[in-house]
Parts: C-alpha cells; structure tokens; sequence
C-alpha cells in the first residue's frame, strides 16, 4: 500500500510539473529565452514522436491552434506527459525503493500548484470584472441568424450579453485568486474555486469551447489539493465530526533569509499577477471604450441599388456570393451578408476592418486589424444621413452600391430587465 502510495505520489510530481512548466517563465528573462526554446523544441520532438509510435492522434499534428487549446498537439502532449509521468514514477520508485516521501518536495509541489491556480483565476477573473473577455454582442452577430452560431459563439454572446453576469463570474475567479494567497483561507479557495472551474469545465464541454482540456487541467489541479486533505473535508461536511486545521501548506522556515525571500517572492508573485492584470486590463479597456470618430453612422445598411461595369444588376436572393446588406459597427468592423471568401467569412457573414480617408472620401477594407495593406478600396459619398454611396473597383470589376441605413433595432440589444412580469417573455 506504501508502495503505490509513494508510485501515485511521484507519478503526480511528474504529471504536474510538466504539466505547468514553471521553467517557462525564464522566457521572460532577457537572455535565457534560448533556455526555454530548447527545452519546447525538445518537447515537441518526444510529443511528435510518441504519436507517431503509438498514440495516433491525428497526422499530421497541428501545434498552430488559432486559438484553440484543443488541439491535436495539445491532446497528444497531454497523453505523452501522463505516459512519461507514469513510467518515471515507476523507475524512480524502483531506483529509490527505499526513499520515504519528502514533506518538503510535497510542501513545494502543493504551493507551485496552489500559485499556478491563483494566477489563472486572476488572469481570467480581471478580463472578466471588466467585461473584457466575452464583449457585448455586435450589430453583426445580432443580424445573423441564431442557427448558423456555433455552440462557443452562441455561448460567448450569452455571457457577453449580461455585463452584470460576466462582471460576478470575473469577481467570483478573483475572489478564488485572493483566498488561495493567504493560508488560512485556503481551504476555503479551493471549495469555491473547484464549484467555480468545474462550471468553466462543464460549460466547455457543453458548448464545445475549445478550451476543454486546459479547464480539465485546472480542475484535476483543485481536486488533487483537495484530496489531500480530504479527510478533514469529510469529517466537516459529510459525517458532522471535529476537524483540526490544515498544516500541509505550513513550512518552517527557520532562517531570517528563508522568510525574507518568501515574503519577496510573493510580493513579486503579486505585482505580476494582480498589478499587471489589472494594469493590462484597464488599457485594453480603454481602447475598447474609446469614442468613434468615424465618418460612417453605426448601422444596417440595405442596398438601394447596384451596378456592375455600369450595369444595373437586379437582386438575387439565391446568389450566395452576392453582396446582400453592409453593416457598419463600432470599433472600425463590419460585416457583409455574403459567403464570398475574400473576406473573412463566419457564420453566413464576411468580415471586415475598415479605415476611413476622410481628405479623399475613401474607405480601405482589410481583413484584419493589423493588415497594412487593404483588401480594396470604394469612395464613399453621403447623399443625406441615411443613403451612402460606394464605387470602386473589386477584382477587375467596377462597383456600385447605394445603401439606405435601416431603422432595425433589435430586441436583444435593448438589454431588457424586468422585475415583474406578468407573463412568460
């Protein structure tokens, strides 16, 4: 029993420090990046080859993502570093058969972990608190129908809609954050954080956000705290007994300078995870917020009229790749209803950024924000506050569009609150 207690042990010393990488954060010291790219270049090679060996995940794997953290990549690392853990569990407990479990490699195995959480639930509960992480709704995604949403979109704009909800599931995460710091409340951190991720977890499985398997890692990271005090938690809870306060994250330090470096490396630990955090988020929050000086009204605009090479071309509904609406929102985005592929297209629409030349009355059109070079280019005129005016030329052919900004609202966005209600809405 001693035996697989001190396997398990090792096994999830192994699991958990390849798993969060703490050496990873030598990238941020200027001149030991080439550490940390050695070490990931090495990684992904032993990744690579024990899916090519036996795991099979898919080949090639894709270690890009664009955004996801479900990749194939992703999940074959996960499996390689479960097999590597389980087999050097093994071997380092038969090398070291008669090596008895170290309180303090336990003591500093729980505290890594018990950091590594913290800082995750500040990172996303300060993006949250500002409403960062899941914005409100845009006149595009409100035009396009609630069927062509994949489950995370739809997900998304549930949250993003309630800047309320989105505001108390931010101040929940860091309130998890704040009581993981301080010893005393631990306890209590790790209860409400595991309720909190595993919500997180459940919601990514449920709406296939891809972000299923690093919410499962940061769940397995609370349960193995808890569980290592589980008996204390049962006697609480369950069978009504007395209970005697937590020692595990207590270790003595019995030297001057061990307490000085503590207490600096948790001051650090704080200014990089709640000083920066908030500092980042109150400047991308201001970006966010900034006023919109742009020439072209936020709006639907339907088209009037259209003409191509000078002709008038009449309206066909069946046309797919015909431009059908132009929406114009905040932020220099917009969207067209069209599944022409030169612009980014989702969910029925194709997206844009655009810039405005107001010298010139010309409007740029870029797929992406950091785009240099435009798409193509249309000079805009106002005939009167609602009907604008496109022409330009857009692959060989001449172009022109005269749009009517509609008088749509949407419901949704009306944000709509009722203390009482006398019927089912």
């Amino acid at each position: 029993m001693k035996y697989i207690k001190n396997t398990f042990f090792k096994f999830f010393f192994l699991y958990f420090f390849l798993t969060i990488a703490p050496w990873l954060l030598l990238s941020f010291i200027p001149g030991l990046s080439y550490v940390t790219d050695f070490y990931t270049k090495g990684f992904q090679w032993i990744v690579f080859n024990f899916n090519d060996w036996f795991l099979h995940v898919k080949h090639p794997l894709n270690t890009e993502g664009y955004g996801s953290g479900d990749t194939s990549y992703a999940w074959a690392e996960f499996y390689t570093i479960i097999i590597l853990s389980f087999v050097f569990a093994l071997l380092w407990n038969f090398l070291g058969r008669k090596n008895k479990e170290s309180p303090t490699i336990f003591y500093w195995l729980i505290t890594l972990i018990r950091y590594y959480i913290a800082s995750v639930a500040f990172t996303y509960g300060f993006i949250k608190l500002f409403a960062l992480q899941m914005p409100f709704p845009t006149l595009s995604q409100l035009a396009t129908p609630l069927g062509d949403f994949l489950p995370m979109r739809f997900s998304w704009m549930f949250i993003g809609y309630s800047q309320p909800y989105q505001f108390f599931s931010g101040f929940m995460e860091v309130t998890v954050g704040l009581l993981l710091l301080y010893r005393r409340t631990i306890p209590l951190g790790l209860i409400v954080g595991l309720g909190v991720f595993i919500n997180v977890f459940v919601m990514n499985m449920c709406y296939d956000i891809p972000v299923k398997l690093y919410s499962m890692e940061i769940v397995i990271c609370y349960l193995f705290l808890l569980t290592i005090d589980s008996r204390k938690y049962l006697n609480f809870f369950v069978f009504n007994k007395p209970t005697v306060p937590t020692t595990k994250y207590n270790y003595p330090l019995t030297k001057r300078w061990q307490r000085i470096v503590r207490i600096v490396l948790k001051v650090v630990f704080i200014i990089l995870t709640i000083g920066f955090n908030l500092y980042d988020c109150i400047d991308w929050y201001g970006q966010v917020n900034v006023s919109d000086t742009n020439v072209i009204p936020k709006g639907v605009y339907n088209i009037k009229e259209f003409k191509k090479n000078n002709k008038v071309v009449s309206f066909n509904a069946n046309d797919t790749l015909a431009w059908k609406d132009f929406i114009f929102d905040k932020g220099k985005m917009g969207s067209i209803k069209t599944a022409d592929t030169t612009f980014l297209n989702r969910y029925g629409r194709a997206y844009f950024i655009y810039e405005t030349d107001n010298s010139k009355k010309i409007i740029h059109f870029k797929e992406g924000m950091s785009d240099s070079v435009s798409l193509f280019k249309m000079k805009y005129k106002f005939i009167n506050k609602n009907t604008l005016q496109l022409e330009g030329v857009f692959k060989k052919d001449t172009l022109f569009y005269e749009l009517i900004k509609s008088d749509k609202t949407f419901q949704l966005a009306e944000r709509q609150f009722h203390w009482i209600s006398e019927a089912n809405r």
